[in-house]
């Protein structure tokens, strides 16, 4: 529970402004910095799993950061996409459903799309908490891709650290809340809470390396 509990603190370790310099422009230039976020996230998750009380590893090698980011895009993309065909479905008739309530037709279609999305964002998010924190712990400490995508052996790692991956998904969950919300109101900005989410998220995920 106190490896968990420190990820909160982690992105503010002494020498984590070189993680910042780097990860917020790379924010303002998504999509185009998703590839190098997600392969950093692993980068963390793998120094973090080695010296829990180390500060953000640096962007080094690239190679490495970016081949790590492409593979773990892959099977997010894989995983969402069912879910962004559901949203896109449910879209339609549900703007439909509002034709009585709501005479404007953009307005309608716009209400209807943000409820299909709601709608489908939370099996989708229940799915990629279940999945992916065992999958990308596997992933980071092999560095082989075909852990990353054995679905199966994630659950059992799941299943083998229950109470472990109950704290993670708390951190994760906690830390995002604080990052969008939180520090949002604190006028710091949206950018920075993201940050500061992915980095708690990568290392409260290291703690299933022990699981």
């Amino acid at each position: 529970m106190d490896r968990v509990a420190a990820a909160f603190g982690f992105p503010f370790r002494s020498g984590a402004a070189r993680a910042w310099l780097v990860g917020l422009p790379l924010l303002v230039l998504l999509p185009i910095g998703l590839v190098p976020l997600l392969g950093y996230s692993v980068a963390v998750v793998r120094s973090a799993a080695a010296d829990p009380d180390a500060p953000p590893p640096t962007w080094r090698p690239l190679g490495r950061l970016l081949l790590d980011g492409l593979r773990l895009a892959l099977i997010l993309g894989v995983l969402s996409a069912p879910f962004a065909i559901l949203a896109w479905a449910l879209a339609g008739p549900t703007s439909g459903a509002l034709a009585g309530p709501v005479r404007d037709g953009f307005l309608r279609t716009t209400v209807g799309g943000v409820i299909a999305g709601a709608v489908a964002a939370l099996p989708w998010g229940i799915l990629l908490l279940v999945l992916m924190p065992p999958a990308t712990a596997r992933f980071a400490s092999s560095g082989r891709a075909r852990d990353l995508l054995d679905l199966p052996a994630a659950v059992r790692l799941l299943r083998r650290g229950f109470p472990t991956w109950n704290l993670v998904v708390v951190a994760i969950v906690t830390a995002w809340a604080i990052g969008l919300a939180g520090v949002g109101l604190a006028f710091v900005g949206v950018i920075p809470g993201v940050f500061y989410a992915l980095l708690v998220s990568s290392h409260a995920t290291a703690a299933l390396t022990d699981a």
